[in-house]
């Protein structure tokens, strides 16, 4: 009696082989989870580095040209001041005396533009615009006002010195001086010795156009000229 072969077909097992989708979908949560472990091992990573030290900067050549030339020029001192401000003379600030400028201020209100009192003798010259204050006189005699300007009249003629005061004092006034210098000398070249300039120079400062710029006029200091010069206070 021989035995049966065959019968009915083993049942196959119902799992992840018989869905193919399944596996599709392993493979791409596997490759998720392995890109976000490895995302994750990166910040770590970059957590756990020290900070990298800025870059050096590389010194443009004109900065090693500077270095270059200060320290070869360390210790060499200036011997001209040419491109500088000249060194203001001490002697000579803006304005000596205060006081003094407030006075001629209120001098101008009140002087006049007539006849000038004007005094003279062979040692001195002076004038004074009308209702001066005689303060504001000794102060210009004893030289309160800075001066800061000068001219000086050796060599011309009476005209040309007339035209070189007119000159000179309109072109002072203009810039807002006080105070003044001209030199016309004592005429010691002169014929007989007479200062020509000095009494040319005491008619033009107390008359016409050159008149109406002046409030004063008083002979220098020794140290400025003497009889030889004249301080001239403008007007303003």
């Amino acid at each position: 009696m021989s035995k049966q072969r065959g019968g009915p077909p083993p049942k196959k097992e119902a799992g992840f082989h018989n869905n193919p989708f399944k596996s599709a979908i392993k493979s791409i949560q596997d490759e998720a989870k392995q890109a976000q472990q490895k995302q994750a091992a990166e910040e770590a990573s970059k957590r756990k580095a020290p900070p990298r030290p800025p870059k050096a900067v590389k010194p443009r050549p004109e900065d090693d040209d500077a270095s270059l030339f200060f320290s070869a020029m360390d210790g060499v001192q200036q011997l001209s001041n040419r491109g500088e401000a000249p060194t203001p003379n001490p002697r000579l600030p803006e304005i000596i005396d205060e006081n003094a400028e407030a006075l001629a201020q209120l001098s101008e209100m009140v002087a006049g533009e007539g006849t000038f009192d004007v005094a003279d003798s062979n040692d001195f010259i002076e004038g004074a615009s009308p209702g001066l204050d005689r303060n504001l006189m000794r102060a210009l005699r004893r030289g309160d006002f800075s001066v800061q300007g000068r001219l000086d009249l050796h060599g011309l003629t009476q005209t040309a010195a007339r035209d070189a005061v007119e000159r000179f004092l309109s072109d002072s006034r203009r810039a807002n001086k006080r105070c003044v210098l001209i030199v016309h000398g004592r005429g010691l070249h002169s014929t007989n010795e007479i200062p020509v300039l000095k009494e040319g120079l005491k008619t033009w400062l107390s008359q016409k156009r050159v008149g109406r710029m002046v409030l004063a006029f008083a002979t220098a200091r020794p140290q400025d000229g003497g009889q030889g010069a004249v301080y001239v206070l403008l007007r303003r």
